[in-house]
């Protein structure tokens, strides 16, 4: 063999390696597509599982801040309402000072007395104001009622035989009253 028949021997494989290499690129098309596809529905796939994720956080975060709120609001009533049970104890004593100065003018007694009532006032108790007033069954507690002396009178409290308090404007001892009718 001559050297052109061997070059042209070389130049037809190499143009049937190419015809072979564009017959199984166009046979790799649709292998493409299904790439493609495959692709797609991993982004797809992808997408959704963000979403999830992100409403899992979203979630989260959302009983984080729930949870938050609520230890905050736990803590301020605690603080605000903490004293309660022992404004309650104390109460009898304030009773016990105002019977002692109903009974005796000692100016000591009476300067204690107002001391502490400032001091409590700070702390957020208040007397409650109920003579005069009409009954009200959410702050009073009737002990008796009695026939009322004229027709303004009925339903009102009459007399206080204990004193109600509010500590930071709720009912803390509601007050115990008598009541025309």
């Amino acid at each position: 063999m001559s050297n052109k028949e061997k070059y042209k021997e070389k130049k037809q494989e190499e143009e049937i390696l190419e015809n072979q290499d564009v017959h199984e690129s166009q046979e790799a098309d649709p292998s493409q597509e299904e790439t493609e596809i495959n692709e797609t529905d991993k982004v797809q796939e992808m997408g959704e599982k963000l979403a999830e994720l992100n409403d899992k956080y979203l979630r989260l975060y959302s009983e984080y801040e729930n949870y938050r709120k609520r230890t905050n609001q736990e803590k301020a009533d605690l603080l605000f309402n903490g004293s309660r049970e022992m404004m309650k104890a104390i109460l009898p004593v304030i009773d016990d000072f105002e019977r002692a100065l109903a009974a005796t003018e000692d100016e000591g007694v009476q300067l204690i007395y107002n001391k502490m009532l400032k001091i409590l006032e700070q702390k957020g108790l208040k007397a409650m104001e109920v003579k005069g007033e009409k009954f009200d069954e959410n702050l009073h507690e009737a002990i008796t009622r009695i026939p009322a002396a004229e027709e303004s009178q009925k339903g009102t409290v009459v007399d206080v035989v204990e004193k109600g308090y509010y500590l930071n404007d709720k009912v803390l001892r509601y007050a115990k009253v008598v009541v025309a009718f």
